[in-house]
């Protein structure tokens, strides 16, 4: 039989959890954000955040409607470290250039958050409308009217998410390297096969389509796209 213990030592509580958080959107977009980092987009579901907060799915539906939108919050979140800058007319092209960059190193800070953003044409959360707004703004400190603002702000928007997607995908492992290099073994075969005759400029081209060139071809069709836009200004 074992003896008891002293009366001058405190008997041992049981330990008691810790308190789960309140849970709120804030905390579930949080949550899934967390998860998206370890294990990427794939894993994000509502049953495996409800998994994390230690709670039901049932329990997420009254502050998140469903994955969807779950999607589109995440990268709410992502676009909130975005700044937006007060237009200035003296420097609208450079201003237009770096929000395009600042909004691809945004969505590439996420393990497929640039996924969800070309997947979620029209998103209509707080910061991606803030975004939208802020492009427009500087595309009209520049000198055009609404309407092509508006047809700027899409082509760019569109061009940024698929920039964003495809880097995502070499940077995050969406492509596996080892079929894409008997792809890329097959392409090149399949190249040197064509006439050279035929395709003489197409068949010199693909030295200038890889990691390396990556950078260089984002910013050549930024100063294109924006050249463009200030030629059209200034007539």
């Amino acid at each position: 039989m074992n003896a008891p213990p002293p009366p001058w030592r405190r008997t041992p509580s049981p330990r008691r959890r810790a308190a789960k958080q309140m849970l709120s959107q804030d905390l579930i977009v949080k949550t899934a954000l967390e998860i998206l980092a370890a294990e990427g987009i794939d894993a994000v579901s509502m049953r495996r955040v409800a998994q994390q907060l230690e709670t039901g799915p049932a329990s997420l539906y009254a502050y998140v409607a469903n994955k969807e939108e779950l999607d589109e919050l995440m990268l709410d979140a992502a676009l909130s470290e975005v700044p937006c800058p007060e237009p200035d007319p003296r420097r609208w092209t450079e201003q237009v250039k770096e929000q395009v960059r600042h909004q691809i190193r945004a969505m590439m800070a996420y393990p497929g958050i640039a996924k969800v953003a070309w997947q979620t044409p029209i998103p209509v959360t707080p910061n991606s409308l803030r975004q939208g707004e802020v492009m427009l703004q500087l595309l009209r400190a520049g000198g055009l009217d609404l309407q092509q603002a508006v047809f700027a702000g899409d082509a760019l928007s569109t061009y940024t998410k698929a920039f964003a997607y495809e880097a995502s995908g070499w940077t995050f492992g969406d492509y596996d390297p080892a079929e894409m290099s008997e792809r890329e073994r097959q392409m090149a075969d399949y190249m040197q096969s064509l006439p050279a005759s035929a395709f003489p400029n197409l068949l010199q081209a693909g030295e200038f389509f890889n990691a390396d060139t990556s950078q260089a071809r984002l910013e050549f069709a930024l100063e294109a796209f924006v050249a463009g836009l200030a030629a059209m200004v200034r007539k």
